[in-house]
């Protein structure tokens, strides 16, 4: 395992660990999140650990050209009784999404620390939201890093039933209009295969997003 130091540097994915972890410390820059990105890489840990870099085995992701919605989830959208809104209340949207409570997970590891760098990064262009909203108020979402061709989904939320689900629908058809190659899951849970994403390996996966560098 790799201990960063200040210097611009992530080593190769492959040198990750059996669980994913490929470095450890550093900082949230926006240099160093976009290297990161851009390499396969992402943070994700307790807010009272140091930074942990992922590059797991395994990459949970949608291919938005193949991408089929289930009728169940269709109905639902056709009943138009959500609006989606894009970029429009960033700050929110990771603001729900630390503070949401999820069956069988205690804490979150969206800290302040990564809530002021992701902003940062929505700021530049980088990062983007999509919301939901049941009579004008706010009751999903989701938010990710944009990479041009890949977007890395980061964490969604629901209040209400099918928000995220709604959410999720219109970030893929956005993605597939504009010829995203992936949407980027990360790791495997059990939602996100209900709502049928699935996993590639590591390998492919860097294929994939080297394949536009």
């Amino acid at each position: 395992m790799y201990f960063l130091t200040k210097e611009l540097y992530f080593p190769p994915v492959e040198e990750a660990n059996y669980e994913g972890i490929l470095a450890v410390g550093g900082d949230l820059s926006i240099e160093r999140l976009l290297l990161a990105y851009n390499n396969g890489i992402f943070p994700w840990y307790d807010s009272d650990d140091p930074i942990l870099w992922w590059a797991p085995p395994h990459r949970m992701i949608v291919n938005p050209a193949d991408y089929k919605v289930s009728k169940s989830l269709r109905n639902i959208i056709n009943r138009n009784l959500f609006e989606v809104t894009i970029n429009q209340d960033f700050s929110s949207i990771i603001s729900n999404c630390q503070k949401v409570e999820r069956k069988g997970q205690e804490g979150t590891w969206i800290s302040e620390e990564i809530i002021e760098s992701l902003t940062k990064l929505h700021q530049l262009g980088k990062a983007m939201s999509f919301e939901v909203w049941l009579n004008n108020e706010l009751v999903g979402g989701l938010y990710g890093v944009d990479l041009g061709h890949v977007f890395c989904g980061e964490s969604m939320f629901s209040k209400v039933p099918n928000a995220s689900k709604v959410a999720f629908v219109k970030l893929i058809e956005y993605l597939k209009e504009r010829n995203y190659l992936l949407l980027d899951c990360q790791v495997h849970n059990d939602h996100l295969e209900k709502l049928g994403a699935f996993e590639i390996s590591r390998d492919l996966f860097m294929k994939i997003l080297k394949s536009r560098a």
